[in-house]
This record gives C-alpha cells, sequence and structure tokens, in this order.
C-alpha cells in the first residue's frame, strides 16, 4: 500500500531544484526562466522531466509527478510563488490592468477587514489570479509517444506523450479561471476559483457582515476583475499507419489553455504532451455519458480527454527522423550511376513490367520545387500528379496500396467511397462550444504527402470539381455556414481510374475513353494509358512471374536487391533537400521540346487530331518538374539536358498506349531518318544550300547528339542525297 506523498517537503525540494538546477553549461536553467518571467519577458514555464531526474536522484518525487500530474502543476506553482525574484530593476516593466486591481485589492482588504473577525476564505485573492505564467510538464526523453488505441484507464492522472493527425481544431475561445463579484452592500470582493467548464456562480455574498444582516441581495459579477485563459479543443487522430487493417481510426478530444492554443492546424502531425483526464460526470448525463435533460443520475461512464501541456509539431513529410541510420547506405548509393533504374525497380518488385509507370511514380515520390514569387506572392507548384487510366486487372490499385505503403504520410481513398466534403472539409457544429466547426478531410490530412484516389472515375462530378482547385493551387477555399478560410493542401494526387466502357477501345478517340473532363485532366502532369493488349510472349512471362511469387511468396530475383521501403524513403528524403535550377543555355531546348509535343498534336494539314491526347501550356510545367524531380535523384542542384531527355520520353511513353499503327511506326522511326526529315524542313524550298552551323544548332535544340547529327549528315552526302 503506497504512503500518502507529503506534499509540503515535495514542495520544498521542487524551490531547491528550481534555484540550483544547473544546464550542461553550469548555467542556472530555471533561475533564469523566473527572471524572464518577475521582467515580463516569458508566459510559460517549462518544466523538462529529464532536468528533474537528474536533481531527484532517488526518484522520490519524479514518479509521483508522472502519475499525478495535475496536483503537481499546483506544487510547482506555490513553489514558483515562494522562490520567483523580483523584477529587473533595470528593465523597465509597465503597469497594467492587473497590477492596478492587485493594488486596489489589497488596499480595499485593509480597509475593510475587522482584525477581530475570521478571516473569509472566499475574500482572500486567490494566487491564480495575480500568476503571470503557466506551468507545462514535458515528458522524458526515454517516454515513448504512446498510440490513441494504447491508452487506457490506467493512464488516467498520468502525463502521456501521444502523436496523431490534427483532424479538427475549435476557435480559441475566452476560459474563466478565476471569477470575481462584488457585493454592493459590504462592499467586500469574492473569489470563486473554476477548474472546470461548467460552474455555478455565487449568488450570496459569504462575508461575515451580511450573514449577520441576512442579506439576500446576489453580488455582482466583475468580468474586467476577473480572469481568462485562452481556450482550444483539438481533435487527434490516429497515424493512417497506426490503423489496424480493417478498422476506424480513433481520435481522443485535446483541451488546450493559454499559450499552448493556435499551434497548429488541420492536417498538421503533432506529438502532444498532456494529462489524461475524465470529464467530470454531472447530474445531467445518462448512463451513457450523453445528457438526458431529466437530471435522473450520475453517469456510470465518462469521457475522457486529453489536457494538453506542450506541443511539438512534426517535420511533416520525408524529413521525419527515421529509426535507422542510412547515411553510408545513400553515400554508396548516391554515386551509382543506374540509382534511377534500381530505385524505379524497388518500387512493387512483385508486380511484373510496367516499368516506366514505377520510374513515373518515383518521380512522383521525389517531385519537384515548389517556387513562390516573392512580388506578388504567386506560387508554381513542385508537386507531381498522375493518373493512371487502364484496362482492369493492369495492377492499378495495387501500385496506389504500394506507393501509401512507401510515403510517409499517404492518405488512401477511393472514388465512390468518397464526397466533395470528405475530401476538402467539412463544416460541423461543436459539441463543446456549439459553433461551426471546419474538420478537414483527406486532401487536408495528406498535406505534404500524397494523396491515393482509386476508381476516379467513379466519382459524381459534383465531387470531382471540389479538387480542380487543390490540383494546381493546393488550397482548398470553403465558404460555408459563415466560415470563410483557405486551408492548404500541398499533396500529390495520384489517381486510378477504368476508361469510359470498362477497357480502352482503340477505334474511338481519347476524349471518349477517358471521358474526364480536359480541365482536369490537363493538371495530371503524366496521364498513362495502360492497355491490356493480348500478346503471347509477354502472356507468358507475365504468367510465370505471378505463378513464381503465389509459390515463394517473394519477387523473381533480379539483378540487384531491392532497396527497402525504409531505404527508400531515407534516399527520397535526401534528394529533396536539393533545389535544382535550369541553366540558361537550357532553356531554349525545353522551349523546343515543348512546342514539338504541342506539334506532334496536329496531323498532316496542320489541324487539330481528335485522336492524339493535346499537351496544354501546363505541359511545359510538367516538363519542368520532371525534371527536376530527376535532377533530385542525382544529388544535383542543376537540371541536365539528360534530364529533360528523360522526362520527354516519360510524356510520350505514357501516350503510347493510344497511338494508331502509323503512329507507333513514326515512334519507332530510325533517329537518323527523323534527322533527315528536319534537315530537308529546315532549308527553304527556293534555296539549295543552308549554312550547316545554323543546322547543327537546330538539330541540337531538338535533342539529337553530335555523334548522331554528324552521322547522318555523312550517311546521306556519301550517297549523294546532298
Amino acid at each position: 500500500m503506497s504512503m500518502q506523498p507529503n506534499f509540503k517537503h515535495q514542495q520544498e525540494i521542487v524551490e531547491e531544484f528550481l534555484k540550483n538546477f544547473k544546464s550542461k553549461r553550469n548555467v542556472r536553467k530555471y533561475v533564469n526562466m523566473l527572471q524572464e518571467v518577475a521582467n515580463r519577458e516569458r508566459l510559460t514555464v517549462d518544466i523538462e522531466l529529464d532536468d528533474f531526474a537528474k536533481y531527484d536522484k532517488n526518484e522520490e518525487v519524479i514518479h509521483d509527478i508522472e502519475r499525478n500530474s495535475l496536483r503537481y502543476v499546483a506544487v510547482f506553482s506555490d513553489a514558483i510563488d515562494a522562490v520567483i525574484p523580483s523584477a529587473d530593476p533595470n528593465t523597465r516593466v509597465e503597469e497594467d490592468t492587473i497590477d492596478v486591481l492587485a493594488d486596489w485589492r489589497v488596499r480595499m482588504q485593509r480597509d475593510l477587514s475587522d482584525p477581530t473577525a475570521l478571516q473569509d476564505q472566499k475574500s482572500v485573492i486567490p494566487s491564480q489570479l495575480l500568476r503571470r505564467y503557466e506551468v507545462e510538464f514535458i515528458a522524458r526523453s526515454q517516454t515513448e509517444a504512446a498510440k490513441i488505441r494504447e491508452i487506457a484507464a490506467k493512464d488516467i492522472g498520468s502525463l502521456i506523450k501521444v502523436r496523431g493527425i490534427v483532424t479538427r481544431i475549435t476557435e480559441v475561445r475566452p476560459m474563466m479561471k478565476v471569477a470575481t463579484y462584488i457585493c454592493d452592500v459590504c462592499g467586500n470582493e469574492i473569489y470563486q476559483v473554476i477548474n472546470k467548464k461548467k460552474y455555478t456562480p455565487v449568488s450570496a455574498c459569504p462575508s461575515q457582515q451580511c450573514q449577520q444582516n441576512r442579506n439576500k441581495r446576489p453580488v455582482l459579477a466583475q468580468t474586467r476583475g476577473s480572469k481568462f485563459v485562452k481556450f482550444q479543443e483539438i481533435r487527434l487522430q490516429e497515424l493512417p499507419h497506426e490503423v489496424p487493417t480493417g478498422h476506424v481510426p480513433r481520435s481522443i478530444a485535446v483541451y488546450a489553455h493559454g499559450e499552448c492554443t493556435r499551434h497548429c492546424q488541420c492536417g498538421d502531425g503533432v506529438t502532444l504532451h498532456g494529462i489524461w483526464l475524465p470529464v467530470p460526470a454531472t447530474a445531467e448525463t445518462n448512463f451513457y455519458g450523453r445528457g438526458n435533460g431529466g437530471g435522473a443520475g450520475s453517469a456510470l461512464t465518462t469521457n475522457t480527454y486529453l489536457h494538453c501541456m506542450a506541443i511539438e509539431k512534426e517535420k511533416k513529410g520525408w524529413h521525419e527522423s527515421e529509426e535507422a541510420d542510412y547515411s553510408d547506405e545513400i553515400a554508396a548509393m548516391s554515386v551509382d550511376a543506374e540509382i534511377y533504374d534500381k530505385l524505379s525497380a524497388s518500387i512493387a518488385p512483385e508486380i511484373y513490367g510496367l516499368d516506366d509507370v514505377k520510374k513515373a511514380l518515383l518521380l512522383l515520390l521525389v517531385s519537384g520545387v515548389t517556387k513562390t514569387s516573392a512580388e506578388d506572392g504567386m506560387m508554381i507548384r513542385g508537386d507531381i500528379n498522375i493518373l493512371l487510366m487502364g484496362d482492369p486487372g493492369v495492377a492499378k490499385s495495387q501500385l496506389l496500396k504500394h506507393l501509401s505503403a512507401i510515403a510517409p504520410r499517404c492518405v488512401y481513398t477511393t472514388g465512390k467511397g468518397s464526397s466533395g466534403v470528405g475530401l476538402t472539409a467539412a463544416v460541423q457544429r461543436d459539441p463543446v462550444t456549439h459553433d461551426m466547426v471546419l474538420e478537414g478531410g483527406a486532401l487536408v490530412l495528406a498535406d505534404c504527402g500524397i494523396c491515393c484516389i482509386d476508381e476516379f472515375d467513379k466519382m459524381e462530378e459534383s465531387d470531382r470539381t471540389a479538387i480542380h482547385q487543390v490540383m494546381e493551387q493546393q488550397t482548398i477555399s470553403i465558404a460555408k455556414a459563415g466560415i470563410t478560410t483557405t486551408l492548404n493542401a500541398r499533396t500529390s494526387i495520384l489517381a486510378a481510374a477504368n476508361p469510359a466502357f470498362g477497357r480502352y477501345d482503340l477505334r474511338k478517340t481519347p476524349e471518349i475513353n477517358i471521358n474526364l473532363p480536359a480541365a482536369l485532366l490537363s493538371r495530371f502532369d503524366l496521364l498513362f494509358v495502360l492497355v491490356d493488349t493480348p500478346d503471347l510472349d509477354t502472356d507468358l512471362a507475365l504468367a510465370r512471374h505471378i505463378a513464381y511469387v503465389h509459390q515463394h511468396r517473394r519477387h523473381p530475383q533480379l539483378a540487384f536487391d531491392p532497396f527497402s521501403a525504409a531505404l527508400l524513403r531515407a534516399y527520397i528524403g535526401e534528394a529533396r533537400t536539393f533545389t535544382p535550377v535550369i541553366p540558361p543555355e537550357l532553356a531554349p531546348f525545353i522551349v523546343e521540346c515543348y512546342v514539338s509535343m504541342r506539334k506532334q498534336s496536329l496531323d498532316q494539314n496542320g489541324q487539330y487530331d481528335s485522336r492524339k491526347i493535346v499537351g496544354t501550356p501546363r505541359a511545359l510545367l510538367s516538363i519542368l518538374r520532371l525534371s527536376q524531380a530527376l535532377a533530385r535523384i542525382r544529388f544535383s542542384n542543376q537540371v541536365a539536358q539528360t534530364d529533360v531527355h528523360e522526362a520527354m520520353r516519360l510524356i510520350k511513353m505514357a501516350k503510347h498506349s493510344t497511338l494508331q499503327a502509323q503512329d507507333i511506326e513514326r515512334e519507332f522511326e530510325d533517329e537518323l531518318s527523323r534527322i533527315y526529315g528536319d534537315v530537308i524542313a529546315f532549308i527553304p524550298s527556293d534555296r539549295d544550300e543552308v549554312n550547316i552551323a545554323a543546322l547543327k544548332t537546330m538539330l541540337t535544340t531538338k535533342g539529337y547528339t553530335d555523334d548522331n547529327i554528324q552521322q547522318c549528315l555523312v550517311r546521306y552526302s556519301s550517297n549523294d542525297v546532298w
């Protein structure tokens, strides 16, 4: 049986700790902190339990603090009141309302007090009214952050550390901590300390004079003389990777007070230090802890909440720390000439083929560089959006699932099971303040991550329009129920869809097959059309691959050992620290690539060809984003011409399945023949000669190598063509 702690003795230990504890640099950490509080330069006193554990070597107090934290907030507050120094005379401290009221209260009590009368406890000025600081406990570093579903009844009253995603926040409201009343008969001031969200106001004056005179006149509430603190409720939900398969994510209510408010937004990943407490039961609650209005009796069950002490915003996305240190492996991988192919092959190696699709998904994970104009704040997104449009059975959903397992922050949803507000944000009535509050949807929760949307074609058109703004501006504008705001949704969209008729029909145009609005298609940087075409060799290799996976429960042996998901995350996280730029000499080549891509969507007469997918001006930005992602993979801060070549190749291969037979022949035409065609087109019809330097410059701008240009000129010259 544990002994009742001696709080007075423990307060003396706390006082000695505050006065004598020294940090590594032999600095009296908490003495300086209290001096800043006295000088009104600081509002919080952060008590790190790691420091207290070093001072309390016998651990006679530290365990009590961790098990009964809320009680020890008062103990530390009383200890601080006892040892806090006076304000520095060299620091100018201006009087405010609290100072004026405190002086007036002391004078009034001195003038009204009767030396022979017993002191009324409700008339004593409470220390909570005069404190200008908040005590916050920071859990020990050895305390691991608990999962939300692991928090149990044994944690009631204890200081815990929990990690999750913020899904809802309320507006910051004032919460009364000390209510002040004044009696207009005797002039006495009454104080009521409030530790709950609900309280019963004082109705009669408790002073000895009014009790003797049987004064029943109600006391007057003094709002200006009361003390309020900022209050905000936060809804914290489990991290996606902590939710067991098939289970619904759990969430808890978090009450933030004072300086803990306004520290997070919807979609932020946070680690909270707080005290796990029950909501006090009242007579208005029924068996299940809900209000019944009848006052039938107290509840047998109660709700719980986390009394927040400190908030640590985690670094979002790829910069989160991994469990292991992969610095040596990353250094070796960065000098590998085939790292691009190896990284892409490590994505879903159990899935046969789809090499170019996997390379595109790798670039989506790496992404380009988001840029913001310094003058007008215009943002050019760097996140890459990809749409996989294909026949059934080409492993689209499996690729989405595998990518969601690699990305550190990813939300997976389906088109049919998602509504417009489910993707963006919903407006709900808060049960605490009864105000309309925003609750972030899938795109908000995937901020600085990836949002995978399966069955994209099954979405209702009204719901699909909700993501138009997200895919380009990367924000969500809300104007509902009197709430007008803008939420961040800096996410990459990876969508999978089936063609309009179930399977892609090559006899019909892409517009009919894809059946998505052009405004939405233009926002995808890459649109892969995966057509399941019967082919004997391909089908045989695919069947053998699937049979091997089912037999051995692993992928077939590759030329190298595929990288693990953790190593992929570490390498991509390091690659995303680079910010590649486009060198000026490469700009004409990129422009020529874009112009030639637009030209390919025209037929021989220069008219729009409805059988081809037309690239919009957004395609130029797509080329830049893909090139920057390729440069990041090489750990380079400058985009090379080979990066632009690979970006153009991926854009061409994405549309290759939709091409007709004659177009495919043109795609695989000998490069020397293409050079010859461009030379003939460059020579004016009224002239028989051309400047060879200008000709080579034109061909180089189109992406041809110097060796191939020289080989073409020599070959056709030897055949007396020119």
